[in-house]
Order: C-alpha cells, then structure tokens, then sequence
C-alpha cells in the first residue's frame, strides 16, 4: 500500500492496542473462562427478528433465537424448535412437533402459540415489517398483510402447545430451510406485548437459542451467556460471547492482532497476504450480490439510458484487483453463481451476463442519447454509502470512473448505518451502495426483492410484468415453467436497468486458528452453538 496509507494504519493498529490493552484477557484466560470474541460490525438497529434486515443482525440473532428449523453445514434444513414434521401428499400443509423440552430463556414453555403470535405480528400492517413479504407463502400472508382478510385467515392452526399446522399458498419444496431465516423466529408475546421497545435493552431481551444477553452497551459490546434453558444446552461448549460493534474494519483488525478478538468479518484488503500467510484468513463462500441501487424516481435515474450508461462505465475487474481482493468475480448478471436448478444445472450459468464490463463506448452513446453527451447538463448526482473503509474506496473508484469515462462529477456522502438504511429504504436518495445476500439457497431469494410491494425494493421500481413474472414462478407447480420465469424477470432487470452490480460477494474473515465448531452458513449468517476455543 502507498507509504502514507501504510503509516497510517500502523499508527491506528498501535494506538487502538494501547486505547483497548485494559479490555482484552489473554489467550490463556480465554480458552479457560470459554469465551469468544467477535467483531461483530455495525451497532444493529434492533434485535426483534420481525423487523431486523441485517446480515450482521442475523447473526446476533442466531446466538439468541432458534426457529422450527435451523441450517447444518451442507445448508440442508434439520430439526431445531421442532423435532419432526410432516407434509401433506399435496406439499401444501406441514405440521411440526414442537420439542416438549424447547424453553425460552425466562423458563417458560416454547409453544407453538409463539410461533403463531410471531408470525401474525410479522404480517401485520402495524409492524410494518420490511420482510412481512417473507411469510407470504402462507396461505392467506399477502392478503392479510393488505388488509384485505384477517388473521384468523391465515393458515396457522396450533392443534395443542405442541403442535403447529401451516397452510401454504403453493407447494414450497424450500420451506424448511426457509423456516431457519431470522423472519421465521418465535418471539416471547408477554414480554412484547409488555414493553414496545423491549429488542433494544438487554435487560428486556427473552430468548430461545443456546445464548442469551446479559449486556448491550450501545454503539460499544454485547455479551451473552450460555443458556442454561435451551433444550440442546448440552451441546454449547463455550460459556459466554462478546461481540464489539464498530465500523471500523482497520479497528476490528488491531484488536484482532492485539489478541482482543478471535474472529472477525472484512479485514482491510491490503493486510490479507500478511493474515493468509500467518494462517489467519478465511475466505468463505458467500451467496450475494454487491451493487448500487439506483432510485429510479429520481432525476437523474428516472431514465433507463443514464442508469445504463453509469453500469456500463464501470470496470468491475479493475475494482475487484486492486480493491476488494478477496476472490470476488466481477457480476454482470443479478443472481449469483451456485443456486441449482434443473438437471443440477447453475442458475447463473444458464442464464448467462446481461452486462459488459468497462463498456465505456457504449456507455457514452447511451448518455447522450439521454440528452447528455459528455455529461453536459446532467443534473447533479449523490452517491451514499454507509461508513466502512471498503465502501468508500469503492465509491471513490467509482467517481473516478464516472467522472473519466463519461466527464460526470459525482458527490459522495458517507452515512452512519442506521441513517443509511432509513434513507436508502424510504428512497431519499439518487445513487446508493447497496448488496443483497440470499435468505434461503434458491434464487427467488433474489427475484422477488424487486417486486413492486418488496420491503426491501430501494430502487423504488414499479414494473407489472415483472410482478406477474414473479407470481407465476411463486404459484406453478411446473418447475420448467417457474425456472424460465425466473430467468425472464431477471432479464427484466437488466432490460430495465434497476441496478448495478459490481460483484459476487466472497466472506473474507479473520479468525484465530484455535477457533474451531463454528458454522457459517452460505447466506453468512454465523451459529457459534458448538464453537469451542481449542
């Protein structure tokens, strides 16, 4: 790295050695009192799975919920709440068997009334759930979430505390994996209906996974203790997590390398020879998509010319090589590599690129045909970006190309994470980073987040045919037609230039060697149930 940059970063690393030497405990200390340490990122901006939409939040979450199903290290869905369940002969209704032994932190009872009372408040307008779209495959979900039925129509039934019967719209042959997203979680409804703001203080916090909070100083630490009520607490080996909240991916490294941490997320990409040769970088699969969300309402992105013109004046290998480093491949495409389809096909594969990088001559006969040409007279144009050291050099690049390759200066504005995701979701915004990781290994995951009632549609895009392309591959029982549906409405995309895509996200992580028994799963989410410190 240049001179400056590197002087700067060791000046960080020792001055955060020095700011944090009283907080860490040794490695000796550490393996004995079985705690792991974690670089959790940013603050989350709530931990009731109804409303939280983070992968870092995810994450949290999964130390202190557990839903009917959880994820074993092949992704394939496995008992967890529930023991067993069945299917209909028609794939329409499951019934699980709720583990008569599943408590929730406080010693009450896990029933399946938890899940009911959940999911229905997840649905409900009033919660005004981004993912409520989640739970539209139950039979009667999206109706309800509109108004339009109530919920004594949807398909949730408990036969006694034990048992629980959903109802699908359609036949879902990933439903239970679907069923170990943080959406699907069961929450405590005393302790909800008690107290509004009972997710952001740990003393109010009632769980059912294998931790629960005991601390959560905000914007710093959150600690867990192993819980003594989870019906698999056998298995928990360590005794206690603390997980640090910063932005900062060059802080989370000095603690790392000053024995603070154990594991950790993004490590600057610069150090990652250093870290690969001391054995100390994981780079994991990881199934998502970097991009920048374009609002589409707004000038100068409510014209589908300019916003194809600003993907294609991009040089995605050139941001990959000298950036991100992590084995990313550059996206052309939305949907990411490694999603199976039929005939044990990759959907990405099949459907091939829908974009050329660094397409700049191209991209400057699209501007102007838009009006224009070298950039003259276009209106003036913001990117945000939430803070992290990645995003900014990212966007700075992109500046710089935009203003190279097209003559287009480009403002940037960096944002604190919760004000980020309020404004990037409510579209006060032009320009805006952006990327989404899979919530369950299939590519609907990825599809229907551009639907025009999405909670998570930030590019503010209305398009008919892409919702009935949608819907058709959501409700055939004919997997060639869903497939080519999918296909279609991810043209669509592209056709209709919704988005830029920069590239396939790998998980570049740094761990301590002695960290071993966790799991990560491929949609990023991390399950520290049975991780040890050797």
């Amino acid at each position: 790295m240049p001179w400056k940059r590197y002087c700067a970063y060791i000046f960080l690393l020792l001055f955060s050695a020095s700011l944090l030497a009283g907080c860490g405990t040794s490695s000796t200390n550490n393996q004995t009192e079985k705690v792991l340490r974690y670089g959790a990122g940013a603050e989350p901006r709530t931990l009731d799975p109804r409303k939280s939409t983070g992968t870092p939040d995810s994450t949290i979450q999964a130390q202190l919920f557990e839903g009917l199903t959880v994820l074993d290290a092949k992704e394939t869905a496995i008992p967890a709440v529930a023991q067993s369940w069945d299917l209909s002969a028609d794939g329409l209704t499951y019934t699980f068997h709720i583990r008569a032994n599943a408590k929730w932190s406080n010693g009450d009872p896990v029933t399946a009334h938890d899940f009911i009372y959940a999911w229905t408040t997840t649905l409900s307008s009033e919660l005004a759930s981004e993912y409520a779209y989640q739970l539209y495959y139950l039979k009667n979900g999206e109706a309800f979430n509109k108004g339009q039925t109530t919920a004594s129509d949807l398909g949730l039934k408990a036969l006694d505390d034990l048992t629980l019967v959903v109802t699908l719209e359609n036949p879902t042959p990933y439903f239970p994996t679907l069923l170990a997203f943080h959406t699907y979680y069961p929450v405590h409804k005393k302790t909800v209906e008690t107290n509004p703001q009972w997710a952001v203080d740990a003393k109010t916090i009632i769980s059912n996974g294998p931790f629960t909070i005991t601390n959560w100083v905000h914007n710093s630490k959150i600690e867990f203790k192993k819980n003594s009520h989870y019906w698999d607490a056998d298995k928990v080996k360590l005794n206690k997590l603390e997980f640090f909240l910063t932005d900062s991916s060059t802080t989370e490294l000095a603690m790392f390398d000053n024995g603070q941490l154990d594991m950790g997320d993004n490590p600057p990409a610069p150090e990652f020879s250093r870290l690969k040769k001391e054995n100390k970088l994981v780079i994991a699969p990881y199934l998502g998509t970097y991009f920048y969300s374009f609002n589409v309402t707004a000038p100068p992105f409510d014209n589908a010319k300019v916003r194809k013109a600003f993907s294609l004046a991009v040089n995605r290998e050139a941001i990959i090589q000298n950036i991100t480093k992590g084995e990313q491949k550059p996206a052309l495409s939305w949907v990411p590599i490694g999603l199976p389809e039929l005939g044990g096909t990759d959907f990405r594969q099949n459907g091939g690129n829908y974009l050329q990088d660094n397409h700049v001559e191209e991209a400057k006969r699209l501007l102007a045909e838009a009006g224009y040409p070298g950039g003259q007279g276009l209106p003036p144009v913001t990117l945000i970006y939430n803070t992290n050291e990645m995003h900014k050099a990212i966007a700075e690049a992109l500046q710089e190309m935009w203003k190279k390759n097209l003559g287009v200066p480009v403002h940037l504005a960096n944002q604190e994470w919760k004000v980020f995701i309020e404004n990037r979701h409510r579209g006060f915004y032009q320009l805006a980073r952006n990327g989404w990781i899979g919530d369950y290994a299939d590519p609907m995951t990825f599809i229907d987040i551009f639907m025009s009632d999405s909670g998570n549609n930030d590019a503010q895009y209305k398009n008919p045919a892409y919702d009935k392309l949608v819907a058709l591959a959501k409700s055939t029982p004919d997997l060639a037609v869903r497939q080519q549906a999918l296909h279609d409405a991810e043209k669509l995309l592209f056709d209709d230039a919704v988005l830029l895509p920069l590239y396939f996200y790998t998980k570049p992580a740094i761990v301590n060697p002695r960290v071993k028994g966790y799991l990560r799963s491929v949609i990023g989410t991390l399950y520290f149930k049975e991780a040890y410190i050797e």
